[in-house]
């Protein structure tokens, strides 16, 4: 550490290196060890000789990773140690801590030292300054803590009476939900159904015995809590054995299957509670299964449910697995914004929001508000009406075939249902046939790939005309709940109509 010898008197002119030595000599000692919390792994780790140290490894969402001081030189890389030491006595993440310290590279060292000389009254003057640099919003926030440590160690004239000054300094204005206002985060309709579809799809070959493979239990598990609640890839990799509670009902035999994940990024770790949720019972066998092939790999406690060791990883995975499925790139920031829209768009309250989001602040889910369409444009969206959601991907099937051909299958060939009540029959053949399909009949038949439409155009569309009205007596009574699976299969199953329409209809087949 540094002598009061070193310091300079105030008729010099002190270069930026003479600076950052006169504010080291006012800092404490730094510590040889560090000690912090690894919240994904639930260790307490150490940093061995840290105030010798030019480089430290540290463990972050189950990844490593390598902060480099001595790259900023001795006294500013000095001054960074101490900043660690600040936020990591202060509770931030060690996440948090490695990127404050990484957005320094940005900053020359002369900027530094500037700002360490710089009075408390000649604060606002410099920050005007420096943001007219066009630097980065993270880069003023690495500033903030920086004076926060000043503050904290009664610097330069700063004290802790001046905290809400510095929370006060403004932030170079970023719109970081751009994406959410302009929709090009959300999932289209079809994409949202396609990964209905996987998952109706999983549930029921697992309900019917049918051996599946680790992996594909894996993605399917990872997707489900990516877009049913939201999670962050970090939440997901870090749900453990004890994390998940299923049990059935004795009378009922109904499945039940809760999820417990960690709150994340609060502003400190005292704010952060459960964040517990219950699988839909559609979909429960898929996280069931997952359950008992990890049980049967011997995993138990603390050990991973889903065998991903790093929320990178985990990113990786969803990313995968929904871009697949959906057949668009997705990652899990997409998923997660889509589940905020799906909510507000049902009609839930700003708490309810915020607290299925994991939000700290209320208000920070306002913007999904903003983004959300008119009641009417989501039934119009359910009903295939609205102009904006009348292109949709083509929806693979078997070859048509005539009114004749239909009457010469076999009678569990000919596809027959009464979905909700309405009787429908000759729209088609099944190449496999009804007794050997685990879906509702009709509902599911028009996306499904063995599916053999009847070629008359007229019956598709009064077929059509029959489903619409089953939508809208759903939204009648389920008070527009466009987020249950049954909901999500009628608005598949018009699309896929409107498709098969479309394709009567076309010029090649008329």
């Amino acid at each position: 550490m540094f002598s009061s010898a070193e310091l300079v008197t105030d008729d010099q002119q002190p270069n930026s290196g003479q600076i950052l030595r006169q504010v080291l000599a006012q800092l404490p000692s730094l510590p040889s060890i560090i000690r912090y919390y690894d919240d994904f792994d639930d260790k307490l780790r150490s940093i061995p000789d840290f105030s010798t140290a030019d480089q430290i490894v540290v463990s972050c969402s189950g990844s490593k990773i390598s902060v480099d001081f001595a790259a900023f030189g001795y006294a500013y890389g000095t001054l960074l140690k101490q900043l660690f030491v600040f936020l990591n006595a202060n509770d931030y993440r060690m996440s948090t801590i490695c990127f404050q310290i990484s957005w320094f590279a940005k900053l020359p060292e002369k900027t530094i030292s500037d700002l360490l000389a710089v009075k408390p009254g000649e604060m606002n003057r410099w920050w005007a300054t420096e943001r007219s640099q066009a630097h980065y919003k993270k880069v003023f926030e690495s500033l903030k803590s920086l004076l926060r440590m000043l503050c904290a160690n009664v610097v330069n004239d700063w004290s802790p009476d001046y905290l809400s000054f510095i929370a006060g300094l403004p932030l170079p204005s970023v719109d970081k939900y751009a994406a959410v206002r302009t929709g090009d985060v959300f999932l289209s309709t079809e994409e949202e159904a396609q990964i209905v579809h996987y998952f109706d799809n999983l549930a029921a070959k697992i309900l019917s015995g049918e051996n599946i493979d680790q992996q594909t239990l894996v993605e399917g598990s990872a997707l489900l809590c990516s877009y049913l609640f939201a999670m962050r890839p970090y939440q997901i990799a870090s749900l453990t054995m004890r994390d998940v509670r299923i049990w059935r009902e004795d009378d009922t035999g109904t499945l039940y299957v809760h999820l417990t994940f960690k709150m994340i990024k609060q502003r400190t770790k005292s704010t952060a509670y459960p964040l517990t949720r219950r699988v839909k019972h559609e979909w429960a066998p898929i996280i069931s299964e997952q359950y008992r092939c990890a049980s049967a790999f011997g995993r138990s406690g603390a050990d991973r449910f889903l065998g991903v060791n790093s929320a990178q990883a985990m990113s990786q995975l969803i990313v995968k697995v929904a871009t697949q499925v959906a057949g668009v790139n997705v990652s899990a920031t997409d998923l997660r914004h889509s589940a905020a829209q799906r909510l507000v768009d049902a009609g839930a309250s700003q708490e309810e929001v915020a607290e299925f989001m994991g939000h700290a602040d209320i208000t920070t889910c306002l913007v999904y508000y903003n983004a959300s369409p008119n009641q009417a444009e989501r039934v119009n969206k359910a009903l295939g009406i609205s102009p904006v959601y009348q292109q949709v991907a083509k929806i693979a099937h078997a070859k048509f075939i005539d009114p004749e051909e239909l009457a010469q299958l076999k009678d569990d060939q000919q596809i027959a249902g009464v979905p909700h009540g309405v009787p429908i029959l000759g729209i088609g053949g099944c190449m496999s046939g009804q007794l050997a399909c685990q879906f509702n009949p009709i509902t599911s038949c028009y996306s499904c790939q063995k599916f053999m439409p009847v070629i008359d155009v007229t019956l598709h569309k009064r077929v059509l005309g029959e489903m619409r009205s089953i939508v809208k007596f759903f939204a009648d009574v389920s008070r527009h709940d466009t987020n249950s699976p049954a909901f999500m299969q009628l608005k598949r199953t018009i699309f896929s109509i409107q498709q098969v329409i479309t394709e009567l209809e076309a010029p090649a087949n008329a």
